[in-house]
Order: C-alpha cells, then structure tokens, then sequence
C-alpha cells in the first residue's frame, strides 16, 4: 500500500505535454553519471522553452527564469535518485515533466535502501512541517561546520526560491517487497 507525504498528484499520462526520460543508476559509475544528470537536466530545461513563445521583453523573462528553474529542479531530482538509489536492486530512476497551463510537474522515481527510508522520511516530515527559511538556515549552518551533509537543501531552495511544491510516494515495487519505490513530485508554478 502506498504511503503519501505531502499533497501528491499522481501522473497524468492524458497530460498535453509531458516528456519521461529513464535511466539506469548502475550501468556506469556514479562520479561519471553527475555529467550526464546535468546534461539531461539542460536537454528537460530546452524542451520546456519551447512552450514559452514570443518575442517581446516578457516572454524572454518567463523563457530565461522556466529555463533556469527547469535546469537546477531536474538536476538536483536526478542527483538525490542517483545517489540514494538501492543499487543492488538495479530498478531504473525516471524523470518526468508534465505541462500544464499554470504549473509544471517533475515525478522523479527510484528505489530507495531501505536502510535509508527512515531518515529519508524524517528529513521529508521536517521539510513539510517546519518553516523552510529557518530550516534552510539551520542547514547551512550544519554544513558549514562540518556537522551535517547538507541534507535537505537542494530541496529546500526548490521551496525557498522557485516557489516549488513538494510531495512524495513510496510504494513497494509490484512482485517485490524488499524495496521501497519512491517518486518525488516537485509543482512548479509557471
């Protein structure tokens, strides 16, 4: 039975737009997968442009802040699903951007170690409960002295400064119990 931390969307597949990359999180080692999460984070940034038409000094804007939204959103969901990942299970990480008229929607699935699941849903419930400014604070803070991994915080500037709206679903993979499959939906207004 699947568990839902935050207000979670399931996919729409009816969606006008939608783009569904998947990856392999094993086939080559990690350290040589980040080129190819920013690379495909810019490849998502690109398509979504073209969605933005005009020529005129506000459209531009909206073009260049999607674009750049786009890009850091995509490559830090491809970065937490690569490193978190439960490798041994070789399930696939997958990405997916739906567009609508007033929002945009990443799903980003992967199996999660499940000697990772506890801390990942302690580290979700303080993002969904505590205020994120102080929370961010708190983070760079631990970071800096050394005292924290720095958990969080891409997260937490998806909130902090695109606006973003986060939730998650973890849910066993059909046929197999030993792993948790997680999506992670960020809502991007636009």
């Amino acid at each position: 039975m699947a568990e839902f931390l935050g207000n979670f969307t399931e996919r729409d597949m009816r969606d006008a737009e939608c783009l569904e990359l998947r990856f392999s999180a094993t086939s080559i080692p990690l350290r040589q997968r980040w080129r190819n999460n920013g690379l495909s984070a810019d490849f998502l940034s690109d398509y979504v442009i073209c969605f933005f038409p005009g020529e005129d000094t506000d459209s531009a804007g909206r073009r260049e802040a999607a674009k750049s939204a786009v890009s850091y959103i995509a490559n830090e969901l491809l970065e937490n699903a690569m490193k978190f990942t439960h490798a041994p299970s070789e399930y696939p990480v997958t990405i997916g951007m739906h567009l609508d008229r007033n929002q945009l929607r990443f799903y980003v699935t992967n199996s999660v170690d499940p000697e990772a699941e506890k801390d990942l849903k302690a580290m979700i419930r303080r993002l969904l409960t505590e205020d994120t400014d102080e929370l961010f604070i708190k983070q760079l803070e631990s970071s800096g002295e050394g005292r924290g991994s720095g958990s969080g915080l891409g997260y937490l500037t998806m909130i902090n400064d695109y606006g973003a709206e986060l939730a998650w679903k973890f849910e066993p993979y059909e046929g197999d119990s030993r792993v948790m499959k997680v999506t992670t939906l960020v809502k991007l207004p636009i």
